[in-house]
C-alpha cells in the first residue's frame, strides 16, 4: 500500500467553514432507488469543499492561504483570501505556493494560477480548468496531473490538445487557469488491501466467471473455464473493443482530431 506525502498541505485543522457542503451517498442508485451503479456503498463521511470553477471575480488579487486535501477529488485545492474578503477554493496547480498572489480577468498577468481567456493566452501554454461554453465555469481538464495545451487561435476558435491527445475547438472567450494541476503522483497510488477500497465506498465486484450462466454470460462450466466470448457486461454489452461515442453527436464538428489518429 503506498501513500502520498505533501509537507505542504494543511494538516490537524478543519476546511474554511462555508465553503463545504456534506456529500451524500447514493449506493448506485438512481432517483428511481434502482442500482444503476454496481458494487458502490459505504464508505467514509465526507465533506466537498465548493471549487470556484467559474473564477468569475474579475480583477480582485487574492492570497494563497493554504493547500488543503479534499476528499471529493484526485487534485489538491488552494484556499484563496481575496483582498475585498472574499474567501474560495481553487484547484491547485503545480508550482503555486503559499502567498503567492492570483488574479482572474482578461487583463491579469500570465503566471500559473491565473484565470484568462483563450485569446490572451500565448500559444503554446499548458492550461486546465478550461470552459467548454464562455461563463459556465471550467469542466475540461480538472483531475490530477491534468494539463492541455494552447496550439492555435484562428478568428473565434482556439484549437486545444487535450490531455488525452484530441484535438478540439473552444471559443477563444472561454477561461482557462494556466498551469498544470497539481498532486501529479496521484496516479502512483496503490490501494495495498481491501479495506481500503471500502474507506472510498467501493464494495467487492464479483468477477462474471464465478458466477452461473442465468446470472452472466461468463458463468457456468467446470473450474475455471473460459467464457469463450469478449468480455460484457451480465446484460450482455460489450466491454472493451469498440466505441461509445455517437456517430452523429452534435459536438463532434468541435473535434478536429481523435485521439487516436484519424480525423473527425
Amino acid at each position: 500500500m503506498t501513500t502520498l506525502v505533501n509537507p505542504d498541505l494543511k494538516r490537524g485543522s478543519k476546511p474554511e467553514k462555508g465553503l463545504v457542503i456534506g456529500a451524500k451517498s447514493s449506493g448506485g442508485r438512481n432517483c428511481h432507488g434502482r442500482i444503476t451503479q454496481r458494487f458502490r456503498g459505504g464508505g467514509h463521511k465526507r465533506l466537498l469543499r465548493l471549487v470556484d470553477f467559474k473564477r468569475d471575480n474579475h480583477g480582485v488579487p487574492g492570497l494563497v492561504n493554504s493547500l488543503e486535501y479534499d476528499p471529493g477529488r484526485s487534485a489538491n485545492v488552494a484556499l484563496i483570501w481575496f483582498k475585498d474578503g472574499d474567501k474560495r477554493y481553487i484547484l491547485a496547480p503545480v508550482g503555486l505556493k503559499i502567498g503567492d498572489e492570483i488574479v482572474a480577468g482578461p487583463d491579469a498577468p500570465v503566471a500559473v494560477g491565473n484565470s484568462l481567456p483563450l485569446k490572451r493566452l500565448p500559444l503554446g501554454a499548458e492550461i486546465h480548468n478550461i470552459e467548454m461554453i464562455p461563463g459556465s465555469g471550467g469542466k475540461v481538464a480538472r483531475g490530477a496531473g491534468m494539463a492541455a495545451q494552447l496550439l492555435a487561435k484562428e478568428g473565434i476558435w482556439a484549437q486545444i490538445r487535450m490531455p488525452s491527445g484530441e484535438i478540439r475547438r473552444f471559443n477563444v472567450d472561454c477561461y482557462a487557469t494556466i498551469g498544470q494541476v497539481g498532486n501529479i503522483e496521484h496516479e502512483n497510488i496503490d490501494i495495498g488491501k481491501a479495506g481500503r477500497k471500502r474507506w472510498l465506498g467501493r464494495m467487492p465486484h464479483n468477477r462474471g466467471t464465478v458466477m452461473n450462466p442465468c446470472d452472466h454470460p461468463h458463468g457456468g462450466g467446470e473450474g475455471k473455464s473460459n467464457s469463450g466470448r469478449p468480455p460484457c457486461s451480465p446484460w450482455g454489452i460489450q466491454a472493451k473493443g469498440y466505441r461509445t461515442r455517437k456517430k452523429h453527436n452534435p459536438t463532434s464538428k468541435f473535434i478536429i482530431r481523435r485521439r487516436k489518429s484519424g480525423r473527425g
